[in-house]
């Protein structure tokens, strides 16, 4: 089974995207299932797991109702205030519906980079697992040495860090981030998203542009931990589905099938335990 294991829709009306503006251009308009699946089909893609953009818990429900409406979306990450008083009763009623299989604040839109190390947010992190459910780290390079800090208090927590951490690849610049990924990948039992590297690099990139970041995440984290996804439609931005497609079967060449199959599926439906 192939799965994209991250992807967006948004409606512009719903109001609640405050990173989506005008200036974005082409993605500024709604994006709904009927623009993904002939992509998913031409690639013969089998699932999907939709991600929140949004930080209300409105667009996790209007989220949920696709999936129910649609049967290509396996699971949903959602959005809870983890700040709240409530997060825990919030997350318990959302775990009820089957097709929730994590949680995703926004840590790169918040200023403070140790937030995440908050005392506050114990009982959201005590109902994520509780409730079974993987902790989605919507994390920039800055944001590693906190995440370490937060695993090490956490460790059978399941977490999934998006995008490889977004790392410098525009600027070329591997730096911190090289040193606390192969940390995490090390230390800890977390999974590493690919996706969302094209949008890091440059306007003109080229696969070897981006080599030696999945190369370190391939080196790190291996094919069991690795989990491809397409961050459409924000990836259109930089490139078509098609084109970061292709691509990865470059970056992913040297790999046994067996080891491409789990990072294009296999790893997604066991991180995320995705439904049928």
């Amino acid at each position: 089974m192939m799965i994209d294991a991250h992807q967006h829709f948004w409606a512009l009306a719903r109001g609640d995207y405050g990173w989506l503006t005008p200036d974005l251009g082409a993605i500024y308009r709604d994006f709904t299932p009927d623009d993904i699946v002939p992509l998913l089909c031409a690639a013969e893609i089998d699932g999907t797991v939709l991600v929140q953009a949004a930080p209300t818990s409105a667009e996790t429900e209007y989220m949920l109702s696709l999936a129910d409406q649609n049967a290509f979306i396996k699971g949903v990450v959602g959005w809870v205030d983890f700040e709240a008083g409530d997060a825990p009763a919030q997350i318990a009623a959302l775990a009820t519906h089957p097709a929730l299989v994590g949680l995703r604040p926004m840590i790169q839109d918040i200023a403070d980079p140790l937030w995440m190390l908050g005392g506050t947010l114990t009982p959201a992190f005590e109902a994520i697992q509780r409730h079974d459910l993987t902790f989605d780290a919507l994390t920039l390079p800055q944001h590693l040495g906190p995440l370490r800090q937060l695993l090490e208090r956490r460790p059978d927590m399941r977490v999934i860090i998006d995008h490889g951490s977004k790392p410098l690849i525009k600027d070329a610049i591997l730096g911190d981030w090289f040193e606390n990924m192969a940390a995490l990948a090390r230390e800890t039992c977390a999974w590493c998203k690919l996706s969302g590297l094209v949008t890091e690099a440059a306007a003109d990139w080229t696969t070897e542009d981006l080599r030696p970041y999945v190369d370190h995440l391939l080196n790190t984290f291996g094919p069991s931990r690795l989990i491809w996804g397409s961050d459409w439609p924000v990836c259109t931005l930089a490139c078509s589905y098609q084109r970061w497609l292709e691509t990865t079967d470059m970056l992913l060449s040297q790999l046994s099938n067996a080891e491409r199959q789990a990072i294009m599926g296999g790893n997604a439906a066991r991180a995320y335990n995705l439904r049928d």
